[in-house]
């Protein structure tokens, strides 16, 4: 008897995840918008992006957190409150993960701050683009609205990459 399982991949999982990840997508952008090349502390770009991208998870899951205790009455130091709060919140820090390797591959000497910066970038404006062609290809089954979708969500992160080059 010969049994086959297949593997399937559906898009629910990043469905749930789509807020955190486009909300990370552009920070992580936002953020390499604002770094700097630092030469006498190569690690920094890596620490700094990984500490912003952070700090601002845990403020969103503290405030969702404190604000749904607020609405609700609920307890809010609940293992069911603090898992809702962690599973709105941990996309957005598993985007800065790619950018966070690349700029300590840059602290170790294997990449340059501009290889890092680009492939952070294009890192970034594919979950957009990916995003965006997966909102099109929800509302309407056709061809069109997922091009557009991947064009405008591609279209506003590449604005904030190039913003980088036009800053600096």
């Amino acid at each position: 008897m010969h049994t086959t399982h297949d593997i399937h991949f559906g898009w629910k999982p990043l469905e749930k995840a789509a807020f955190g990840l486009i909300y990370g997508a552009i920070m992580v952008l936002s953020l390499i918008m604002a770094l700097g090349d630092t030469p006498d502390a190569p690690f920094e770009p890596a620490m700094v992006l990984f500490g912003s991208v952070l700090a601002v998870t845990l403020a969103k899951a503290f405030s969702e957190l404190l604000s749904h205790g607020i609405e609700t009455g609920e307890r809010i130091l609940s293992r069911r409150a603090l898992l809702t709060a962690w599973q709105h919140s941990h996309p957005t820090l598993l985007v800065a993960n790619v950018p966070t390797a690349l700029f300590l591959a840059v602290g170790l000497g294997w990449l340059t701050t501009d290889a890092a910066t680009a492939l952070s970038q294009v890192f970034c404006v594919a979950i957009l683009v990916m995003l965006g062609a997966r909102f099109g290809w929800v509302v309407s089954r056709g061809a069109w609205l997922p091009v557009a979708g991947a064009l405008f969500a591609g279209g506003v992160g590449s604005a904030l990459a190039l913003l980088k080059y036009a800053i600096h």
